[in-house]
């Protein structure tokens, strides 16, 4: 029923719209209520109302039931006041004055405020504002995308759903259809009642009728068992159990063709990734190869295993550790895994000797490399496959140290290939009962301390590899397990040799037990059973899968229920340690960093605190910085003059060979009585001494003074006040490196050889110059013998007379006696100054007897010892007389000495030495500038090679607190770097 309500001033228009719309209401049974302002207006209303409606009531006004409001003029009629409404709501009719009134306000507010435009601004605004707040919720909300893999999508409900329904119908139409069988089961119920209330008492019938349950039924119960298995149409055991194998059987086939559907659709998907990897590959855009996660994982534990090879609890990032008594098969479940025979093989030897860590990735190829090395080893060729596995075995046999059989020095290697699931294994020597004849008596302990040591990582998996083939307490592994994982919380268990338990007729029951960890005093997350091979070495991962296939599905283990589906095969296997294995990682990684980033901090503190001016340089940068000083070095031997060099040769020359000129050559030729004899003893010696000795020597001289000089420029800068000694021993050992490995042309001895022969032969002394510089040349050698004559018969003789008063000194009775040995065989000289350089028989005899009268007992020896040092200082202070008096004798020379008397032919042979001396030098300057200045600089840099090389060496040379911290400084930094950038990564993939 509509309610048409008129309300307001109606002026005298109204009258004509109000009648005709009280009509037009009033043929579709319509009421009117009228409202007005005015009695008068009312009552003309009432009267037009009263006409066309017989019943008339007042009725309240309910604002939710208005539906549309019409204006309308006092001076003209635009359109009718009341519309037809073609749906029940009301329709209220205003006055124009109030609707006017109500109209202007509004507008005018709205105009002024634009009320369309701030609630537009307000809604947008606070909508952002209400999703801001929402986004800052939802960060305290947990990650709840794990459930995705366990609750399916809206998309597989709907099928289901679907799938439910047409079973529903596709059931009812088949009870429609099988309508007859309904009829003839009510037909035959009958004559089944009578037939069991005939052969059994009466309450079986009437329970078995009408449901009764009371407790005859047991006994009816039996009473019809024993019938049924007394009649020959109730044996059905063996029909149950036809239907159970046949329902077992079903259920295989159904499980194999699940298998091989999803090995087919993985064959397609590691196809099509291996194209799109291949495709990019061949593209001509250059770009930056983005590492795979395993392959960053794996370089964050690489950087771990040398900064802490000691697996201490700092290093806490997860791993698949695979432990196992030795042959129990733990390499061949590792080999399954990865898909291709990568490791040596023995039998019943010990062929795991150290650590292997192996990370598994996927890619288009089937290669594997070693961490150092750059050479790739093709998995799908035997070739490949043999020369991976000797570099295996080479490797542990290297890492093993003398009298020792394992080493705790880990190889790094990665797999990659399609399908591979990608963790990090770590492949650890397996455990032995008895140390044999060959290990090392520390064996077995040195096999437990390892696998505890890479098992104490709380976060580490543990692959536990247990023989099935062997009695279970023979089992030394899964003690250790069991006490550094006793929940079972990260542990994995793996019976192998499955094929050869089944054989054995091994009691299935007691499998059971193991693989529902019943047996062993240990707990896993999982237990799985697999076969990794039937004994042959040379069988491929394909055929050792296809046997494994072929037997898990005939297995009588299955089919009895001992082993489950899902605890069957390698593939299940490693698709387990793979999900554990990356859950695991996802959980510790970011607890590792923090825990780095505060090592960092810490040692960064440390450093500001020590080393405030000195700028952090690791062990590689300060021994490039070193290695730049030692070259630059080198290279200022060049800044050597030629003259500076002759002068150095020309010292060490003389240095060198002096006491041999005077000792050998000089002294013994001047015992000569004329000058003839004298030359003619000065050429032979000289002759000798320059085919055989001298020019070793000099080569010998040129090589000690050019290492001299180079040390001189290494080290002259120790002495300053801001000297770093760091480099002390690098630059130390450099020098020694190089010594070792330098040596002199030699051609150069040979060409030195013909030089001084000639130069040495020729006797001449061409004008005044020459000769005033041999004078000069043989005074400061004499000079210099002299001093060094005195010196030593002052220390045989004592302090002096004068030094005695002076310096409070005082004479031992050895210098006593030496004093009056000398006094006493200087008389010698008084009596013949010509005196040759030993003493006779005779004056033995008469020096000893002088010396007896005054109490001084003595022997010849001491004599002749005594005698040896007065008579080179006797001669020595001759020769420089000489020497002073034939500087005016060049006159002389030229002329022969016949008329004046004076014998100068020592000045001839120190001008022969001096001239000598002078060329063998220049010749030595050329050898070092032409040709031993380069070859050292190359000795320098391989020597510098080799130590950059030899680490261990270096950390020796190159050590200290300052260098330890920069080291440790360094690597933290690596370490938290790469494990950012993996979480960076790993938050991208999730």
């Amino acid at each position: 029923m509509l309610t048409v309500l008129l309300r307001g001033h109606f002026g005298p228009y109204c009258g004509r719209c109000v009648k005709k719309s009280v009509a037009v209401a009033h043929k579709r049974d319509l009421h009117v209520w009228l409202r007005t302002q005015t009695s008068a207006n009312t009552a003309v209303l009432r009267n037009i109302v009263s006409k066309t409606q017989t019943h008339r009531q007042i009725l309240a006004l309910q604002p939710r039931n208005v539906y549309q409001i019409c204006n309308f003029s006092a001076l003209r009629i635009a359109r009718p006041i009341l519309r037809a409404p073609s749906s029940p709501y009301k329709v209220i009719v205003f006055s124009q004055r109030d609707m006017s009134v109500i109209g202007r306000l509004a507008g005018g507010f709205g105009r002024f405020l634009r009320v369309r435009y701030l609630i537009l601004t307000g809604a947008v605004g606070g909508g952002v504002a209400v999703n801001k707040k929402i986004d800052s919720w939802k960060e305290y909300f947990p990650d709840l995308d794990w459930m995705k893999e366990y609750i399916p999508e809206s998309e597989a409900l709907s099928q289901l759903a679907s799938s439910i329904r047409n079973f529903a119908k596709h059931t009812m139409e088949t009870n429609e259809q099988m309508s007859w069988l309904k009829t003839k089961l009510s037909d035959n119920k009958k004559a089944v009642v009578d037939w069991l209330s005939q052969h059994s008492p009466p309450d079986l019938g009437s329970t078995l009728v009408e449901g009764k349950t009371d407790a005859n039924v047991s006994t009816t119960t039996a009473v019809f068992g024993e019938a049924k298995a007394t009649g020959a149409e109730y044996s059905s055991d063996s029909t149950d159990k036809k239907r159970l194998e046949r329902v077992q059987g079903e259920m295989m086939e159904v499980q194999l063709r699940y298998q091989k559907e999803i090995e087919r659709l993985e064959k397609d998907n590691r196809e099509l990734r291996k194209q799109l990897l291949l495709r990019e590959q061949k593209s001509g855009k250059k770009r930056v190869m983005k590492k795979s996660l395993i392959d960053m994982y794996s370089e964050v534990l690489d950087d771990l295993n040398v900064y802490d090879s000691s697996y201490n609890t700092q290093d806490n990032l997860p791993r698949v550790v695979v432990v196992g008594d030795q042959s129990s098969g733990k390499t061949s479940v590792l080999e399954m895994i990865a898909q291709a025979r990568i490791f040596p093989r023995g039998s019943g030897e010990m062929m795991t000797r150290s650590p292997v860590k192996v990370t598994l990735s996927e890619g288009p190829f089937h290669v594997a490399k070693f961490k150092d090395s750059n050479r790739e080893f093709d998995l799908t060729k035997e070739s490949d496959l043999a020369a991976l596995r000797r570099e295996v075995e080479l490797r542990m046999k290297a890492s093993v140290q003398k009298g020792q059989t394992v080493s705790n020095e880990c190889i790094s290697m990665s797999v990659a290939g399609p399908g591979l699931q990608r963790m990090v294994l770590v492949d650890l020597p397996g455990i032995i009962s008895t140390v044999t004849t060959g290990m090392a008596p520390d064996t077995k302990d040195s096999i437990k301390g390892m696998c505890k040591s890479h098992m104490e990582n709380p976060n580490s998996i543990i692959l536990c590899i247990q023989d099935g083939s062997l009695d279970a307490e023979r089992s030394n592994v899964t003690e250790l397990v069991s006490q550094m994982d006793p929940q079972g919380k990260r542990t994995i268990f793996v019976l192998t040799k499955v094929d050869l338990a089944e054989s054995s007729l091994y009691n299935p029951d007691r499998i059971k037990s193991i693989l529902e960890g019943r047996l062993f005093p240990m707990q896993a997350l999982g237990y799985f059973a697999v076969v990794t091979g039937r004994g042959n070495t040379n069988d491929s991962i394909a055929s050792i899968k296809d046997y494994e296939d072929r037997f898990f599905r005939n297995s009588r283990l299955f089919k009895d229920g001992v082993l489950k589906p899902t605890q069957m095969t390698t593939q299940n296997l490693s698709m387990a340690v793979s999900d554990i294995f990356w859950k695991m990682v996802k959980e510790t990684v970011e607890q590792q960093a923090d825990a780095f980033k505060a090592t960092r901090f810490n040692l960064e503190t440390e450093w500001k605190n020590t080393f405030p001016r000195i700028r952090e340089l690791d062990r590689t940068e300060l021994f490039e910085k070193a290695r730049g000083e030692i070259l630059d070095e080198v290279i200022n031997l060049s800044q050597v003059t030629p003259k500076q060099w002759e002068n150095i040769f020309y010292k060490k020359l003389w240095e060198k060979n002096a006491t041999h000129v005077l000792e050998n050559i000089y002294l013994p030729a001047a015992q000569a009585e004329n000058s003839g004899t004298f030359n003619t003893a000065v050429d032979i010696k000289l002759k000798g001494w320059a085919d055989v000795q001298l020019p070793k020597r000099c080569v010998e001289v040129g090589w000690e003074t050019l290492h001299e000089e180079f040390q001189k420029l290494v080290g002259r800068d120790q002495d300053k006040k801001h000297h770093d000694d760091i480099f002390n021993q690098l630059k130390s050992a450099v020098i020694e490196g190089s010594k070792e490995r330098h040596k002199w042309d030699e051609k150069a001895e040979q060409s030195l050889r013909v030089i001084q022969v000639n130069i040495l032969e020729d006797r001449s002394v061409s004008d005044k110059r020459h000769w005033d510089s041999a004078i000069k040349f043989m005074e400061d050698t004499l000079k210099e013998k002299l001093k060094q004559s005195e010196d030593s018969l002052r220390k045989l003789t004592g302090p002096s007379t004068t030094e005695q008063w002076m310096y409070w000194q005082r004479q031992s009775q050895d210098n006593k006696d030496r004093s009056a040995a000398k006094s006493e065989l200087e008389k010698l000289f008084h009596t013949d100054p010509q005196h040759k350089s030993h003493l006779s028989g005779d004056e033995l005899t008469t020096a000893r007897k002088n010396l007896q009268s005054y109490s001084i007992d003595v022997s010849n020896d001491f004599i002749r010892e005594t005698w040896y040092h007065v008579f080179r200082l006797n001669f020595f202070k001759k020769a420089l007389y000489q020497a002073q008096q034939c500087k005016k004798g060049f006159y002389y020379y030229q002329r022969g000495f016949s008329e004046s008397g004076l014998e100068c032919h020592d000045v001839v042979l120190f001008w022969r030495l001096l001239r000598m001396l002078e060329v063998t030098s220049n010749s030595l300057r050329q050898q070092v500038v032409n040709n031993e200045a380069r070859r050292l600089e190359r000795i320098i840099k391989d020597t510098l090679e080799d130590l950059g090389e030899d680490k261990e060496r270096l950390e020796k040379l190159l050590t200290g607190r300052r260098v330890l911290l920069a080291e440790e400084l360094k690597k933290v930094r690596q370490i938290q770097d790469r494990l950012e950038e993996f979480i960076q990564a790993l938050n991208k993939e999730k």
